[in-house]
């Protein structure tokens, strides 16, 4: 059980920083979309630098994803025929064996 806290834990945290990353993107793109309407040139020599981290927080997010699923593959994998499964929503509930 106190493993499993731990990895409820360890993609909790993972999906903070997914979410904070994404509200970030969109305040970028807010900003990125009034500097274009603006046509001004200072401000469209501004999007470069906007689009540049747009970009890297795209990587960012694209990055953390691949660790969440290699976590939950890894504590799929070590779970073996333990009975419990892990719900999206952080529930912990009972597998059912289905007859063939």
């Amino acid at each position: 059980m106190e493993g499993e806290n731990k990895v409820i834990q360890a993609f909790q945290k993972s999906f903070v920083q997914v979410q904070s990353i994404l509200d970030q993107n969109r305040l970028l793109i807010n900003e990125i979309n009034q500097n274009h309407e603006s046509k001004q040139p200072d401000n469209l020599g501004r999007n470069v630098g906007l689009i540049r981290e747009l970009n890297n927080n795209i990587r960012r997010v694209v990055d953390l994803y691949a660790e969440i699923s290699s976590s939950f593959t890894k504590s799929v994998d070590s779970e073996g025929d333990s009975p419990g499964i892990l719900f999206s929503d952080g529930r912990a509930g009972q597998k059912r064996n289905r007859p063939f």
